[in-house]
């Protein structure tokens, strides 16, 4: 087994300049967290011959699978694009027990929630200006947004024990994937049957009620392949907090330290995965997931003279999300040779939503949503020569929502919409090696929307070019959009909300360029420069009645930059920065435009030191923090940011045990990620996991 960095994060607001310095040390005295080696492989490491086995950091990074920039396999090192990616033993090693989690330690993306920092609360992920409803979430290379309310998709939700890897791909992906990949796309790839028959079982218990268990299973017989697994993870998050920025300002500190109530989260998540060889040249997946969250809303903790002073605590609000994702795949190799992969995929979705406050004034209500998605995707990915590749297809994906909203003070229920939106597309990829350093990639989609004004042409271009064996040059364009939702077109009945039929899909203009740079046998320095542009954007306009309209633009200029070192035999280092600089270029309110856009404009720094042995023990030091940010468009109102230092081990018991502990914010930092919302402070985490 390879040895892997874990990606951690710190951030700080620099300037360009102070950027620059700081990576030319970086290089030097870098920190950095490391991916452990499983003890199953560890002694087959001791076996061989070290000399033979050695990888550098740069080979492991930029031979990594992925999926996204292609719509097809490949590796990092293919992609025009930056690319970052989360594997299966980065996630164990950093205790990710969610998504959400998971990419916590990546550059590139904003991703703390703005409802609290406890585990289950609704996850947010900002990528170069984007918002959540911006970046579209694919699951195994197919999109699983909402396209109803909430726009995006609640990465909380989806537990980590079936996930093989995660994929960060920024900027526009309209050209392969369609609506919603304004910021960026997130691939979430789901683990496959293993080719020997094994049983993986967990537990752990931590701070605040925490305790987890989960079994997975996988294995071949002979040619069926099957995995099968079951997680359960339930946390009271009960924890104290102290909101230190306005404590001054109040005389009474009750509400201002205490401890969080009504936030607790139970998970019971399901996962089957079949995989059928027809033959040699053909094969059949099926995986089904099914996933529940319960969750408490415990509102926001009411601060004085702030945005927060709208906030309310809910003692008794409840969410409870019940979401079935089927996928049925088959796969055919044409021909004689391996050169022309054609896959055909039929999927569906149901989701359940509620939301119930009942609030005991006449101000409660029980919000459902039930939603249903069904989709096709065929594709042809064809290397009709030894430098050239082909990826065209058909998408269509038919998404029908209904949503209701009960009143608890008048006894009645509203339906705010009850819509469908069918989506479909045909795209094109080209891909060319005119020579082994210089490649160049084309790319063209048409999307037909069942909107009046629903069509849209995403065009995309991208060029790598290798100036020597250890330096590589990218750039890239692409046009993007972004679909109104059912609940844009179709308005709000029960609060007063008006729909607009005639909502043009909002528009994104992403470009970038940058470097790879090998830094001998040590490292690799990846820095990517960006410009994102979204246009049309949705706007609330409140009146009477209230609605939907297009207007405002945002500009995003920014740095992405991603470190990675091997210090010495059993000492990795790793860092990245993101900067960020997002302004609003136009809008219906001119005393905001050239202000910050709110909660987009963090930047973080990510550092950490990890240890880790041949035989599998691992201990690795995190520092991870961010900057100050705005919390309005009128730039009055801000969260100063935060540092936390988390502490991660992991030690062998026996050939096929593993005892975890994870140590976060050491220093029992208390921030807020909303105002009035915060974050969870000094927490531990013990667990054990056996394999056989």
């Amino acid at each position: 087994m390879m040895t892997i960095f874990v990606r951690l994060s710190i951030t700080g607001k620099l300037v360009f300049g102070i950027v620059v310095g700081t990576i030319a040390v970086l290089c030097n005295v870098a920190i950095g967290v490391a991916q452990p080696v499983s003890p199953s492989s560890a002694s087959e490491l001791l076996e061989e011959d070290e000399e033979t086995i050695r990888i550098t950091v740069t080979d492991r990074i930029l031979n990594q699978p992925v999926y996204a920039p292609f719509r097809r396999e490949a590796t990092v090192e293919d992609s025009t694009r930056p690319v970052y990616v989360v594997t299966r033993e980065q996630i164990e090693a950093q205790g990710a027990r969610t998504v959400q989690e998971a990419l916590r330690y990546l550059p590139g993306i904003l991703i703390d929630g703005t409802a609290g920092g406890q585990l289950g609360a609704l996850s947010s992920q900002f990528i170069r200006g984007g918002n959540s409803a911006q970046v579209l979430i694919l699951l195994d290379g197919r999109p699983i947004n909402d396209v109803g309310f909430f726009g995006g998709f609640d990465l909380s939700e989806f537990t980590t024990d079936n996930v093989e890897r995660i994929e960060l791909f920024p900027g526009g992906g309209s050209t392969l994937y369609g609506s919603d990949a304004l910021g960026g796309v997130i691939n979430i790839v789901t683990r496959s049957p293993s080719a020997e028959p094994e049983v993986t079982v967990r537990a752990a218990a931590g701070s605040f009620g925490l305790n987890e268990q989960a079994i997975q299973a996988r294995g071949t017989t002979g040619d069926l392949g099957w995995a099968l697994g079951y997680s359960r993870i339930q946390s009271n998050n009960d924890f104290p907090f102290e909101i230190v920025r306005v404590a001054s300002r109040n005389e009474n500190r009750i509400d201002l330290e205490n401890r969080r109530e009504n936030a607790e989260v139970l998970y019971n998540n399901l996962n089957l995965s079949l995989q059928g060889q027809l033959g040699d040249r053909n094969t059949l997946n099926f995986s089904a997931l099914y996933l529940t969250k319960q969750f408490g809303v415990a509102g926001g903790v009411p601060i004085p003279d702030s945005i927060g002073e709208f906030n309310t605590l809910t003692p008794e609000a409840e969410q409870y999300t019940d979401e079935v994702l089927l996928d049925l795949v088959w796969r055919s190799q044409l021909g004689r040779s391996d050169h022309s992969l054609l896959t055909s995929r039929v999927y569906a979705d149901f989701l359940s939503y509620n939301f119930n406050n009942p609030d005991p004034s006449t101000f409660g209500t029980r919000d459902d949503v039930n939603r249903r998605a069904l989709g096709v995707q065929v594709q042809h990915s064809w290397q009709f020569a030894e430098n050239q590749t082909l990826t065209y297809g058909v998408d269509y994906r038919n998404t029908r929502s209904r949503n209701t909203t009960f009143s608890y003070g008048s006894g009645t229920t509203s339906v705010n919409y009850d819509g469908d939106i069918s989506q479909g597309a045909l795209f094109a990829q080209y891909e060319v090696d005119f020579t082994p350093d210089f490649s160049v990639n084309l790319g063209l989609r048409q999307d037909f929307n069942s909107l009046a004004n629903g069509s849209f042409t995403s065009p995309s271009v991208g060029a790598r070019l290798a100036l020597s064996p250890s330096t590589t040059l990218r750039a890239n364009y692409a046009r993007s959009f972004r679909a109104p939702q059912i609940s844009n077109l179709e308005g709000l009945a029960a609060f007063n909300v008006v729909g607009n039929p005639d909502l043009q899909p909002e528009t994104g203009n992403s470009f970038d360029i940058g470097i790879d740079q090998e830094l001998g046998e040590i490292g690799l320095l990846r820095l990517t420069f960006f410009r994102n542009q979204i246009d049309n954007l949705i706007n609330f306009r409140f009146g009477s009645p209230s609605t939907y309209e297009n207007i405002g633009r945002v500009r995003t200029l920014g740095l992405e930059a991603d470190l990675n070192l091997q210090l010495a035999r059993n000492l990795y280092a790793f860092a990245n920065y993101t900067l960020n600089d997002p302004r609003i270029v136009r809008d219906r309110n001119a005393d905001i435009e050239d202000n910050q856009l709110s909660f987009r404009d963090a930047d973080s720094l990510n550092v950490g030191l990890a240890y880790e042995t041949p035989e599998g023990t691992y201990g690795a030091v995190v520092l991870r923090s961010l900057s100050r940010y705005f919390v309005n468009n009128t730039n009055t109102e801000s969260l100063p940011g935060y540092t936390t230092v988390d502490f991660k081990l992991r030690i062998p018991l026996g050939r096929t045990v593993i005892f975890n502990g994870n140590l976060d914010n050491l220093f029992d930092e208390q921030y807020e990620q909303y105002p009035g919302y915060p974050a969870v402070g000094r927490s531990f985490r013990v667990g054990i996991s056996a394999r056989f």
